[in-house]
């Protein structure tokens, strides 16, 4: 992995400047909610942690309300009932950052930090954000397992890895490994509601996939 900018060895700051777009919607959601989180989601979990799962964005009512990733939309019921199952998570799953929930040997982030319109980053957006991923992963020492919850985080998985996407096409249940001795990229489509609505992913579906990465991490 290449050299990372300094800023980008933790999260971006509460105020990051990086993408207008992100930062005019964030100053719009802080004026008409401003008990919401309205910021840049930090990595939840442990930079211990043996698997790194990476969503796409936060959601607007979700993630970006709460300050937690995953937390408060349908995307984490799933998510979250589904990490409790396979032991990758303690505790009870409320919807809230405060509701004690605690991962086990994993942690969470997103490919964008910000919540992006109609949760749809642009190309560029997901690019500029990249550094921060990058930088998750070089401060988490013991990764073995990546888990990308749809194409733009398998993608941006494997630019941070500068490995080329025609080495390691996105499919739902496949895995790639990286780099020799680096760690294992698991692929799921992404757990939205519209996903799951629309039986493009079902909840088998979903667990399956966890219960590769259980058995692969043991």
């Amino acid at each position: 992995m290449a050299d990372l900018p300094a800023h980008a060895k933790g999260d971006p700051s509460r105020d990051c400047p990086l993408c207008p777009r992100l930062v005019v919607l964030r100053a719009e959601t802080r004026s008409r909610e401003p008990t919401w989180h309205n910021a840049p989601v930090p990595t939840f979990g442990s930079a211990r942690a043996e698997l790194l799962i990476v969503g796409l964005a936060p959601g607007l009512r979700g993630a970006n309300r709460t300050g937690r990733p995953f937390t408060g939309d349908f995307a984490g019921d799933l998510l979250y009932a589904t990490m409790l199952e396979f032991g990758f998570a303690t505790g009870e799953y409320r919807a809230r950052a405060d509701d004690g929930l605690t991962l086990v040997n994993a942690a969470i982030t997103n490919a964008v930090r910000c919540v992006p319109p109609q949760n749809k980053p642009t190309p560029a957006e997901v690019a500029t954000c990249r550094p921060f991923l990058a930088g998750r992963i070089d401060t988490t020492p013991g990764l073995r397992a990546l888990l990308a919850l749809g194409r733009v985080a398998h993608e941006s998985v494997l630019r941070a890895y500068a490995t080329p996407l025609s080495r390691a096409p996105f499919g739902h249940g496949k895995r790639h490994e990286l780099a020799p001795g680096g760690p294992t990229l698991f692929d799921s489509y992404h757990c939205s509601r519209y996903n799951t609505n629309t039986r493009v992913l079902t909840t088998d579906m979903f667990r399956a996939v966890f219960a590769d990465i259980r058995a692969f991490l043991g």
